[in-house]
């Protein structure tokens, strides 16, 4: 009778077993619910020239301008998010899921990336470990993002589904799922516990990339309390909207088309202000004398 291999042999060597087909598919057959669960949290670095796409992968387009900034940030990040493969043989792996993924490490250059590494018909094993692996405390909000996405992609749950598989309400996946759409450099402070969830999620509800990073410092930096991070965030929307509603109060869509031709033309920051008798001004805004004569010599050479 063939000796059960534990877990903490699983854990050490589940690497070694992936490069040797025999003593993998050993494991397998001794204990194939443990060989799923340690796949399902353990990242294998592959590399890419081993991995091939998904030939019934069902979408096709990408967004080019989308695909190109991931592919800027892979660059100087590396890949955050490990694709999911299905293992063929030692040396040759088809992707499951993160297509885009996979298409921008191309793009960036990289040899090698890290994946989640899964066996040929391990479905249901592979939900049951998911669901086990959300359940551990130890998981930040990313890693549990990062499960209930896997989740949905990889073993084809709607939200409804997921919902009643992990026992939570949709709202609160909702919430996780929505922080992977988050920058990188805040996915990195919520990994390495420098941001938490509720400051994720108060995080996650701006549209402004450039004040969530600014947020981002200003947090690390002032430990500031979700509640203080919610009021800055209300604020600053607050300020947009009555700065938008002042605008379009006092000027009409055809004049500040206007506005915007005499910016265009100076290159230069230009406020037009008109009251309801028709009557106003034209500031045009200068940093320096060079900037001036600058102007100057635009107005002359139209003259």
């Amino acid at each position: 009778m063939a000796k059960t291999a534990n877990k903490a042999d699983f854990g050490k060597g589940i690497r070694a077993l992936l490069a040797n087909p025999q003593k993998l598919e050993q494991a397998v057959q001794e204990n194939a619910q443990e060989v799923v669960r340690e796949l399902t949290h353990s990242v294998a670095m592959l590399p890419v020239e081993q991995i091939e796409a998904n030939p019934f992968q069902p979408r096709t387009e990408f967004d080019q301008t989308a695909l190109d900034e991931l592919t800027d940030s892979i660059r100087v990040h590396g890949l955050i998010q490990p694709v999911t493969v299905r293992r063929l043989h030692d040396k040759a792996y088809q992707l499951i899921s993160g297509e885009r993924r996979f298409r921008a490490s191309q793009m960036a250059g990289l040899s090698e990336i890290p994946a989640y590494v899964r066996l040929a018909d391990d479905q249901q094993m592979l939900e049951m470990a998911l669901i086990e692996n959300i359940q551990r405390q130890d998981l930040n909000a990313i890693e549990v993002a990062i499960s209930y996405q896997r989740l949905k992609e990889e073993c084809s749950l709607t939200d409804e589904l997921l919902s009643e598989r992990v026992g939570k309400q949709r709202s609160t996946i909702t919430n996780y799922l929505r922080l992977l759409r988050l920058p990188v450099d805040i996915q990195h402070a919520v990994k390495d516990g420098k941001l938490s969830m509720g400051h994720a999620r108060a995080l996650a509800g701006v549209k402004d990339v450039a004040f969530q990073l600014s947020l981002l410092r200003q947090i690390i930096q002032d430990e500031l309390s979700v509640r203080a991070v919610e009021t800055l965030i209300e604020r600053h929307q607050e300020d947009r909207s009555n700065k938008k509603n002042k605008v379009d109060k006092r000027l009409p869509e055809h004049i500040r088309n206007i506005q915007d031709q005499f910016r265009s033309f100076f290159g230069a920051k230009v406020d037009l202000k008109r009251d309801d008798k028709g009557k106003g001004h034209i500031v045009i805004k200068f940093d320096n004398d060079s900037e001036l004569n600058r102007l100057i010599d635009l107005i002359e050479v139209e003259q």
